[in-house]
């Protein structure tokens, strides 16, 4: 059994590492992808996760599924496509450490994915399955997710969901939005940017953004609000926390890094999410916000999430051990 099975990409995230003596600039090779960097969060703070994926029959596809294996994270539903490559991204940072991104994916391994792809009984064996909009951007992926969705609902599997909007990788923002919202359909559990919460509802104001997603049947939605923190809405009440303060490094995966955490705590609640009390869900999200923020503190994306340990400090205040 896993605590949570995730579908999407898995893919290389080139990120700035400074310049050759020439002057110019270098970029580091690291693991990437949202649904991979949320299960790698989920295995680093104790649970355990699966990933149903393609990557291309190449040294960076080789190099990913490596990289699952060191995380701990089951790469028996990963695919290798001979026709199409891995997909890449460039991560630009600015002086704040926020990122953007330039991706190849013209098309992708990821986007290859088919429904004669899946793994069915990889489902069956979660808890929770997870997903993103990511893997609906182009066909065959976008049939292999509704497929994996309907059959994860059909069996009753707790549904964590991250729209997790990058308009380069739609046609338009219309087609992205269309197929956003179906994702909503079927989540239980939704976390959402501010941004995605606007593009998504309309409204920029996250109580009235959220509401409206309870309204739509999902039971538990998070808005990460930056540096802000977060704030968190179920039937029972809703609430904001503010973030803990650590040096920002690099702020690619610590969107991911605060899900996975918050996904793992999901993964052992033992009662219904209908249920679920807003101080049950606020310590949750306390954990996931610790979890960011350090993430944040280090450069890449899988590689920079921390160990339970490293949270239960930083919530604590107690100075991280550093490395003799």
């Amino acid at each position: 059994m896993f605590d949570v099975v995730a579908l999407g990409e898995l893919l290389i995230d080139f990120t700035p590492a400074g310049t050759s003596e020439s002057g110019n600039i270098l970029f580091e090779r690291n693991p990437g992808g949202a649904p991979a960097n949320v299960l790698a969060a989920v295995t680093k703070l104790g649970g355990t996760g699966a990933l149903i994926g393609k990557v291309g029959c190449d040294p960076f596809g080789f190099f990913l599924r490596d990289v699952l294996d060191k995380h701990g994270i089951d790469g028996c539903g990963l695919r290798f496509s001979h026709d199409v490559p891995t997909t890449l991204a460039f991560v630009q940072l600015n002086e704040h450490g926020d990122r953007s991104f330039s991706f190849y994916r013209k098309p992708g391994a990821d986007t290859t994915l088919a429904p004669e792809d899946l793994d069915f009984g990889l489902i069956d064996s979660a808890k929770v399955f997870h997903f993103g909009s990511l893997s609906m951007t182009d066909e065959p992926a976008r049939s292999a997710t509704r497929t994996a969705l309907e059959y994860a609902r059909e069996k009753g599997k707790i549904i964590t969901y991250d729209p997790n909007w990058r308009p380069a990788l739609w046609m338009n923002d219309e087609q992205a939005k269309e197929n956003m919202l179906f994702g909503l359909q079927y989540a239980d559990v939704l976390k959402v940017s501010e941004e995605e919460l606007a593009f998504l509802t309309g409204k920029d104001d996250v109580d009235a953004g959220s509401r409206q997603f309870l309204e739509c049947g999902v039971k538990i939605v998070v808005v990460t609000l930056g540096p802000k923190g977060c704030y968190y809405r179920c039937a029972k009440g809703s609430g904001s926390l503010s973030t803990y303060d650590t040096k920002v490094t690099d702020t690619t995966g610590a969107g991911d890094c605060f899900f996975g955490a918050m996904i793992c705590q999901l993964s052992r609640y033992e009662g219904a999410l209908a249920a679920i009390l807003p101080e049950e869900l606020a310590k949750m999200a306390d954990f996931a916000n610790a979890a960011g923020a350090l993430c944040a503190t280090k450069k890449g994306a899988l590689s920079a999430i921390p160990t339970e340990e490293e949270v239960r400090r930083c919530m604590s205040g107690t100075p991280l051990l550093k490395p003799a």
